[in-house]
């Protein structure tokens, strides 16, 4: 008894500020990586839980330069389509635009624009030659849904086209001198390739976002280790999900490393994701068997009760401590999952080594996490619950244990409803920037050099505000 370690989580620290040669904490750089392969703009990602993310917070968190990962606790065809959403929200090229066909009627278009989201399709044959292109435009003020798509649309002889290796500065060019919105891509026969519209081209060149190299928006896909892994991740990689992630509760066991095994051996090009741990083996046993990173965090969420439920876990910031080591050596990136209350907690977590910061309850409450906004004793609140919790468990898909069968391991809970999440990530990402100024970090790798003291209760007291009444 008398060996047993200390461990400490993010309250119990603080970083010693150091001389600093940053003149603005507009000047240091918040890239870093998610996994061997795929960079991002900034160090932040949204949780894979049902009360977080799907496609309008993966979309919010990628065009401030983050990454959304879809969670798993969906139907596959429906989860499916939102990675889907997120890819075809922004790029360059659109690979598969949405077509029609010229004998199709006004009425089907009406529920192909209601169904896909969708104002404007290409006109093709049965052997996928462009024929004309269809928009609102054309339908506005026709009331018969009868009518033959290829009364309406605008004809191939009217279309400005171009070749499919047009490059973006030729694209804006067409744009600029035909003032057109969309443009399609046509072979010598004038078979579809694919298509370019100006929004896209307008957007083209911003930096700020987290974009595959087709210039589309960065997404990942949760999967779980049970019966339909494998069917369900190879679903995500066709719609093209950037990452996998393999979600479970306990990834240091031979269910993960099994996963992990079957998806590389199928899908070796695949950027995978293993967790979550909590120690050092669990990280080198996950490595050894293929991910492209690595999850750290059991029971520091918010919402998560598996600690007082199982007697097991590690607090959060030794956690990190204990296993950035083995992911430096491996050259394999650490997202540390869990435990983030405020915008200190981000800069800690990446001094102690991580590389990117999962976070789950803080976003929870934003206008993008699933769910409504729902009113209570005159105040607006969401839900946030935990992917272990009571109803999480018996709302999942093909859910095989009954009410009496389950031990929860996390709750349900309202959480304060704070608008755009793009609020929140700026209010993070500015104190990181703060953060890297007052430890002389230009980079996200310098926060490592910083050194952390020990702190007592009345110290963090004292961090905090205190003997005011805040107004």
């Amino acid at each position: 008894m008398l060996n047993i370690p200390l461990a400490l989580t993010y309250d119990d620290v603080l970083l010693l500020p150091k001389k600093s040669e940053i003149v603005s904490r507009r000047d240091v750089d918040t890239s870093t990586r998610l996994t061997r392969n795929i960079s991002l703009r900034i160090p932040l990602i949204s949780a894979n839980m049902d009360t977080v993310t799907e496609s309008q917070m993966a979309i919010a968190m990628a065009l401030k330069g983050g990454i959304g990962v879809i969670h798993r606790f969906l139907d596959q065809e429906t989860q499916v389509r939102e990675v889907i959403k997120v890819k075809r929200k922004q790029h360059i090229v659109i690979d598969h635009p949405f077509t029609i066909s010229p004998w199709a009627t006004l009425g089907e278009l009406k529920n192909k624009i209601a169904e896909l989201n969708c104002n404007g399709f290409l006109v093709t044959d049965k052997e996928n030659n462009l024929v004309g292109i269809v928009s609102r435009r054309d339908t506005d003020f026709i009331t018969d849904d009868s009518i033959l798509i290829e009364s309406m649309m605008t004809p191939k002889t009217k279309l400005i086209v171009a070749s499919p290796d047009i490059t973006p500065e030729q694209a804006r060019q067409v744009f600029r001198l035909n003032k057109v919105e969309k443009l399609p891509l046509v072979d010598a026969d004038f078979k579809v390739k694919g298509l370019i519209t100006q929004k896209d081209i307008l957007i083209y060149g911003n930096n700020e976002t987290a974009k595959d190299a087709k210039g589309r928006l960065l997404v990942g896909a949760a999967v779980g280790a049970g019966d339909d892994f494998m069917e369900r991740a190879q679903a995500l990689i066709a719609a093209e999900a950037d990452v996998i992630v393999i979600d479970i509760a306990h990834g240091h066991s031979l269910n993960e490393l099994n996963a992990i095994y079957k998806i590389k051996e199928k899908f070796p090009q695949v950027e995978l994701i293993g967790g979550n741990i909590a120690t050092a083996q669990g990280a080198l046993d996950l490595i050894n068997a293929g991910v492209d990173a690595v999850k750290v965090g059991i029971g520091p969420g918010s919402i998560c009760t598996t600690r007082i439920t199982t007697g097991f876990g590690v607090p959060q910031l030794s956690a990190i401590f204990n296993i950035a080591s083995v992911c430096q050596r491996h050259q394999v990136p650490l997202i540390a999952d869990g435990g983030i209350k405020q915008p200190a907690d981000v800069v800690k977590a990446l001094a102690a080594g991580a590389d990117t910061v999962m976070i789950g309850g803080q976003f929870a409450g934003t206008a993008e996490a699933p769910g409504p906004v729902i009113t209570y004793q005159g105040r607006q609140y969401k839900i946030s619950r935990g992917m272990a919790s009571l109803t999480a468990a018996l709302s999942r898909p093909n859910a095989k244990e009954s009410i009496q069968q389950i031990t929860p391991e996390g709750i349900e809970a309202r959480v304060p409803y704070r608008g755009s999440v793009t609020n929140i990530i700026d209010q993070y990402v500015g104190g990181l920037r703060s953060g890297m100024s007052y430890g002389n970090a230009k980079k996200i790798d310098d926060l490592r050099d910083c050194q952390f003291i020990r702190i007592t209760e009345a110290s963090r007291v004292e961090s905090g505000s205190h003997d005011n009444e805040i107004l």
